[in-house]
């Protein structure tokens, strides 16, 4: 049977879990790719990613079942962040929270990591579609691909985050949006 779980808004108590889940699935998933120990064993930490989402909680959100197991980061109709737990990928948490983002908040956009397929699957999957736009992922020789919601208008609002993303100013950050739930479903990490 089935745990009962809820969608919130994260708060402070939340931080360490979300921290820690994004830096599993970076260290898994996107240290394969870039293989920057300075960033990934240094830079990348639970506490510095607590410190930069302290003042972003009105946009994060947890599946929530007596332990948080995955989040999403929303900016408007941007899906900036989506990461479940690596051990939790496969159990739909991942969808739970796209279909929530799509849903309650119009999510219609989001960028991924070109080599990130698992992620692509994930998304196209929940009626996304690669719209053929990419960009480099600032100093890295890897491109982030847009992908948008089928039916959602031409060109999406103004945010289109993605240089670099908030939750991360001040980090040397590879802001991969894509990554987190879609490699389950993926992360645009890895669900």
């Amino acid at each position: 049977m089935e745990k009962e779980f809820t969608i919130r808004r994260a708060n402070r108590k939340d931080l360490s879990r979300i921290a820690e889940i994004q830096v599993f699935n970076y260290r898994l998933y996107f240290y394969p790719i870039f293989r920057s120990d300075a960033y990934y064993f240094a830079e990348l930490s639970v506490p510095a990613l607590m410190r930069a989402y302290e003042s972003e909680t009105d946009s994060l959100y947890v599946y929530d079942d007596g332990v948080v197991k995955g989040f999403i980061k929303i900016e408007g109709t941007y899906i900036a962040r989506l990461f479940v737990e690596p051990v939790l990928q496969h159990a739909s948490i991942g969808s739970r929270l796209l279909e929530y983002a799509m849903r309650e908040h119009d999510a219609n956009h989001l960028w991924a990591l070109e080599k990130n397929e698992g992620a692509i699957r994930f998304y196209e999957r929940h009626g996304f579609a690669v719209t053929g736009e990419k960009k480099p992922e600032e100093g890295t020789s890897e491109y982030l691909v847009l992908l948008k919601k089928k039916g959602s208008p031409a060109k999406p609002e103004a945010n289109l985050p993605g240089e670099d993303a908030p939750a991360l100013k001040g980090m040397n950050a590879r802001s991969i949006p894509g990554l987190m739930e879609t490699q389950h479903e993926t992360d645009h990490c890895q669900q």
